[in-house]
């Protein structure tokens, strides 16, 4: 599905969070200033009155992720071994890291094109995404072995459903959604996202409703309805940036708003908890790009990728409370919290690192050499009920 017009263009996508743009809109490249944005107070936090049946009750109307606090692991996973699951787009591998003594302590072939490490809705497996191979690579939780690879139509990046129906492969080349059933394996239906090009991140509604992704080559959203699987709507950013755009995107706790990170802005669009507009932009560094909350929900952590730095908000209001510079700059990409939230463990997409950053002050306490190009990696264990996917939405 490479076309020649990408081989060309190869220094170009160097930098993408994704590796594939198969389009251009002329005009609308990050060079623009931005100009005349939005600026939109939130509205209340949409109800949840009527939640997707199956899906695990919601405790805190405040906090969507109210057991995913600080150690609150659950049972099933209260006896996995803590390890560090790093993937690395270019040298086709996964290397696992002990977190205790931050040394690599095994590495996997995957295959072509490892994107993401993805827990599942039921916390016991962890699968690698080989977009280019359509594969993944199962991994047990418990003790941190690999399985047998299987076929998954171009795996970029996986979310399960709030009910645990559904595993979501995020199709980004075949710009479509392909929804399985994660017991079998076995393709259940499509969602065709033609005008989603570069499909990417996702999160959930609070009532578990509604999906909203990325689209990062055409500077917009897509709205899926997940009882239907349905296509509801686009939606276009006030300033739409085709060449590294919308990124990763995180409900804030109450379910007010989205966030979306925008690279070529350089910031994050603020999103109404409906998903029907873009409320107002906040600037936080160069390449902004992937979204973390603290364990009690009340900062939100944007990685500058392109800066090196990671920008905290305030997780309701959005404002700008810090930002944690690494020394000498680098490229925080993706990754997670330890399950006490003490540390944020990232990617170093082009250094060829892994940072481990202390979040009471930002400070860098190591930086690990791993392989080559690393990306969506997955700290585990994670506390929560269940997993949305990606490197470990979980509530």
């Amino acid at each position: 599905m490479r076309t020649p017009l990408i081989l060309a263009a190869v220094v170009f996508l160097a930098a993408a969070c994704s590796s594939t743009p198969s389009d251009s809109m002329p005009g609308m490249s990050s060079n623009q200033p931005m100009s005349n944005l939005p600026n939109e107070s939130a509205p209340p936090p949409p109800p949840v009155d009527n939640p997707l049946p199956g899906m695990p009750p919601v405790t805190d109307a405040h906090n969507v992720d109210p057991s995913a606090g600080p150690n609150m692991l659950s049972p099933q996973v209260s006896g996995d071994k803590p390890l560090v699951y790093v993937p690395h787009s270019r040298s086709g591998d996964v290397w696992v890291i002990d977190p205790s003594t931050y040394q690599v302590v095994a590495k996997y072939p995957v295959g072509r094109e490892p994107q993401h490490v993805v827990p599942s809705w039921d916390l016991r497996t962890l699968y690698a995404t080989d977009d280019m191979g359509d594969q993944v690579m199962p991994f047990d939780a418990h003790t941190g072995t690999p399985g047998k690879k299987f076929h998954v139509v171009d795996p970029y990046n996986m979310y399960f459903t709030p009910d645990g129906q559904y595993a979501v492969s995020v199709a980004e080349r075949l710009r479509k959604l392909v929804w399985y059933d994660p017991k079998t394996w076995q393709v259940h239906d499509e969602t065709a996202t033609p005008e989603c090009t570069g499909i990417d991140h996702a999160d959930f509604s609070v009532d578990g409703r509604t999906a909203v992704f990325t689209c990062e080559f055409a500077g917009r959203v897509a709205v899926i309805d997940v009882p239907s699987h349905k296509l509801l709507r686009m939606i276009d950013m006030p300033h739409r940036n085709v060449h590294m755009g919308p990124q990763d995107i995180k409900l804030a706790p109450d379910g007010s708003v989205y966030y979306i990170a925008d690279s070529d802005a350089n910031g994050v669009w603020v999103l109404d908890g409906a998903a029907t507009h873009v409320l107002r932009f906040v600037a936080t560094g160069k390449g902004a790009h992937g979204l973390y909350l603290s364990r009690d929900a009340k900062r939100l952590y944007v990685t500058n990728r392109h800066e090196g730095s990671v920008t905290v908000l305030d997780a309701y209001t959005g404002a700008t409370i810090t930002v944690w510079r690494i020394p000498g700059g680098g490229s925080p990409d993706m990754g997670n919290l330890t399950a006490d939230g003490s540390q944020l463990w990232l990617s170093g997409r082009y250094n060829r690192v892994v940072y481990v950053m202390s979040t009471s002050d930002g400070s860098v306490l190591r930086t690990i050499p791993v392989g080559d190009e690393p990306h969506g990696l997955c700290v585990w264990p994670q506390p929560g009920r269940y997993s949305l996917g990606h490197t470990g939405i979980t509530r």
